[in-house]
C-alpha cells in the first residue's frame, strides 16, 4: 500500500509530507483548496503527463516521491526483477519536473524511462474518477478479475501451462520445418561439402601438430647442411683442384720425416702433427655419425606442407578457422541427415504439436464455461449493490466472446468485456462510454465492492465519487467505500459528510497565504477537528449546534 507521498513545488504545494495508513483515508475541503493538486501529484509519480505548468511559480523544478510497502508476492516485485530493480518489500517511485516540461523517473532511486514508471504504478494505484479511469475501465484486466471472482486461479494456470506446451511444440515443428526446407535448398552443395570434408578428413589439432612438425623437419634440414659443410671442409678436395686437410697433414708430417739426420728437434712436430691427425679423423667421424642422424627426409616434409596447404584451403573455402573444420563436417553431416530423417521427426513433430493443441483447447475450453457460469454469479452481486447506489435501472453485462484461433493466448479463447446499460431497453457499452462521470465512478465502487478480493491492486483512489448524490445513497457509498477498505487501501476525495465519516483517516485540505503567496496545505484531524470538518460540510460556512450534533451522529454511526 502507500504509506507516504512527499510533495514539493508542485502548483500551489510548496512542501507537504504525508504519512498514510491501511484502510479508509478520505480527503476533504471547499472547492479550490487543492485537492485534485494532490491527486495531480500521485499522478506525477505513477508516470502519468507531466506539465511544465505543474511546477510552482518561481521554482526550477517540482518533485513528487511515493513510497510503497508491499506483500512478497506482488506482480510489482516480480516486473522489478525483470528490469534487474532491487526491491524487497518496499517500492519508491520518484519523478523530478523540471520547468521546461521535461521529466526524470526513478524507482528505489534507479533512473528509469517513464513507460515503465506507468507499467509500474498500473500495479500499484488504481484511480476512480469522474474525468479519468483507470483499472477496470481497461477490458485488459476484465479476464483476470472474472477468473478471480469465481476462484480460477488453478484453472487458468493450467491453461497457461497447456498454451505455453502448445506454443512451444509449434516451435519446435516450425524449426524442424525451416531446418528441412533449407537442406533441401541446399542439397547439392552439402553433399558436395561432405563428400569434399569427408575426403580430406581434417582431424581436431592437425594444423597445430603439422605446423610443429614442418617446423622440426625444417629446422633439421638447417642442422645438416651446416653439419655437411663442416664435412665438406674437412673432406679432401680433389674434386676441386687441391687436397683436404687429413692429406695436407700427412705431406707435412713426411717432409718433416725426411729430414737429415740428426733431426731430433723436428720431433715434437712430427708428433703434434700426429696428434692433429688423429683429431681430425674424430672430428669427422662424429660429424658423420651426426649427419646419419639428422638427415631429413624430405618426402615427408613435401607430404605435410601438402597436407597443411590442403586443410588451408579448406578453410578458407568454407571461411571457418582450419580447427573448425571438423565441427563442420559434423554440422554438415547433420543437416544433410536431416533430408532423411527430416520428414520422419516431422511427423513426429506435428503429432505432438497437435496433441499439445488439442490439450489446449480442452482445459480452455473448461474455462470458457466456467467463465460463463461465473460471470452470471458476478453480474447478480454487482446487481446487489446498484440499487443503494441510486443505479437501481443499470445492469452489468459480461459479454465473453470466443476469438480466432490467432487471438488465443495463455489466459485462454476468450475476450472478456464488462459492458453496461443504465436504462432498460439500451444496449450495453463500455464502461466509460454509456455512464455518465457520476454514474461510472459509481459503476466502479460496486464492481470494486464485489471484486476487492481478487483485486492485485493494493491502492484505490476515488474523486469524488459522491457527486451528484446525498442522503441516503450518500451513506451506501461511505458504506461500501469502507467495505472495500477493509480489504484494500481506499483513497476518496469527497464532499460528502457521510462518506467522509466512514474514513479511518481524514486529512483536511485547504487553501492559506503564506508570504503573499497561495499555499495548499494538508493536515489529519483528530476526532474534535474532524467533528467540525463533518459539520462544516452539513452546515456550510456557519456551524450550529444541530450541525455539531448531526456530526456526532454520523461519526457514531459509522463506528
Amino acid at each position: 500500500m502507500l504509506v507516504s507521498l512527499a510533495i514539493r513545488d508542485v502548483v500551489l504545494i510548496e512542501r507537504l509530507d504525508l504519512a498514510l495508513g491501511a484502510g479508509l483515508t478520505v480527503l476533504t475541503g471547499e472547492t479550490g483548496a487543492g485537492k485534485s493538486i494532490l491527486l495531480d501529484s500521485l499522478g506525477l509519480a505513477l508516470g502519468q503527463r507531466a506539465e511544465a505548468g505543474m511546477v510552482r511559480g518561481g521554482q526550477n523544478q517540482a518533485s513528487v516521491v511515493a513510497c510503497f510497502h508491499l506483500p512478497a508476492a506482488h506482480p510489482a516485485l516480480a516486473l522489478l526483477a525483470e528490469q534487474g530493480i532491487e526491491a524487497e518489500d518496499e517500492v519508491v517511485l520518484r519523478r523530478v519536473l523540471q520547468a521546461d516540461g521535461r521529466s526524470r523517473a526513478f524507482i528505489n532511486d534507479e533512473p528509469v524511462g517513464v513507460a515503465l514508471l506507468r507499467r509500474l504504478g498500473a500495479l500499484l494505484v488504481e484511480v476512480q474518477g469522474q474525468h479519468d479511469q483507470v483499472g477496470l475501465a481497461d477490458p485488459a484486466t476484465h479476464a483476470g478479475l472474472l477468473d478471480a471472482f469465481g476462484g480460477l486461479d488453478a484453472v487458468r494456470t493450467g491453461v497457461s501451462d497447456a498454451f505455453r506446451a502448445w506454443r512451444g511444440a509449434e516451435r519446435a515443428l516450425d524449426a524442424a520445418r525451416e531446418a528441412i526446407a533449407a537442406a533441401q535448398r541446399d542439397e547439392e552443395w552439402l553433399r558436395h561439402a561432405v563428400d569434399e570434408l569427408q575426403s580430406l578428413a581434417p582431424e581436431d589439432g592437425e594444423e597445430d601438430s603439422l605446423a610443429e612438425e614442418r617446423g622440426t623437419m625444417q629446422q633439421g634440414e638447417r642442422r645438416a647442411e651446416a653439419v655437411a659443410s663442416a664435412l665438406s671442409e674437412l673432406q679432401p678436395r680433389d674434386r676441386r683442384g687441391g687436397a683436404g686437410p687429413a692429406a695436407a697433414l700427412r705431406n707435412a708430417a713426411r717432409a718433416l720425416e725426411r729430414l737429415p739426420a740428426p733431426n731430433e728437434d723436428a720431433a715434437p712436430a712430427i708428433a703434434a702433427l700426429g696428434l692433429a691427425q688423429d683429431a681430425l679423423a674424430e672430428a669427422e667421424g662424429l660429424l658423420e655419425r651426426l649427419s646419419a642422424g639428422i638427415a631429413p627426409d624430405p618426402r615427408r616434409l613435401e607430404h605435410v606442407e601438402e597436407r597443411l596447404f590442403a586443410l588451408r584451403a579448406a578453410g578458407r573455402k568454407y571461411a571457418v578457422a582450419v580447427v573448425e573444420l571438423p565441427a563442420l563436417l559434423t554440422d554438415l553431416k547433420t543437416r544433410l541427415s536431416a533430408l532423411d530423417a527430416g520428414a520422419e521427426r516431422a511427423t513426429a513433430l506435428e503429432a505432438a504439436a497437435a496433441a499439445a493443441k488439442a490439450r489446449f483447447l480442452d482445459v480452455a475450453q473448461a474455462l470458457s464455461a466456467t467463465r460463463r457460469a461465473t460471470a452470471g454469479k458476478l453480474e447478480d452481486a454487482v446487481a446487489k449493490e446498484l440499487k443503494p447506489l441510486k443505479l437501481e435501472r443499470a445492469r452489468l453485462h459480461i459479454s465473453i466472446e470466443r476469438r480466432d484461433e490467432r487471438g488465443w493466448a495463455s489466459d485462454g479463447l476468450d475476450r472478456i468485456m464488462f459492458l453496461v446499460s443504465t436504462n432498460p431497453g439500451q444496449k450495453p457499452g463500455q464502461l466509460d462510454k454509456i455512464a455518465s462521470g457520476g454514474e461510472l465512478s459509481r459503476l466502479m465502487l460496486a464492481l470494486k465492492v464485489v471484486l476487492a478480493r481478487g483485486s492485485p491492486v493494493p491502492t484505490l483512489v476515488f474523486d469524488e465519487v459522491d457527486s451528484g448524490v446525498g442522503g441516503a445513497t450518500a451513506a451506501a457509498v461511505g458504506d461500501r467505500l469502507a467495505r472495500v477498505a477493509e480489504r484494500l487501501q481506499v483513497l476518496v476525495v469527497t464532499h460528502s459528510p457521510q462518506v467522509a465519516a466512514r474514513g479511518n483517516q481524514h486529512l483536511r485540505v485547504a487553501k492559506g497565504i503564506r508570504a503573499e503567496r497561495a499555499e495548499t496545505r494538508v493536515e489529519p484531524l483528530d476526532d474534535a477537528a474532524r467533528r467540525e470538518e463533518l459539520a462544516r460540510m452539513l452546515a456550510g460556512e456557519t456551524i450550529t449546534a444541530a450541525a455539531r450534533a448531526a456530526a456526532d451522529s454520523l461519526l457514531d454511526g459509522a463506528v
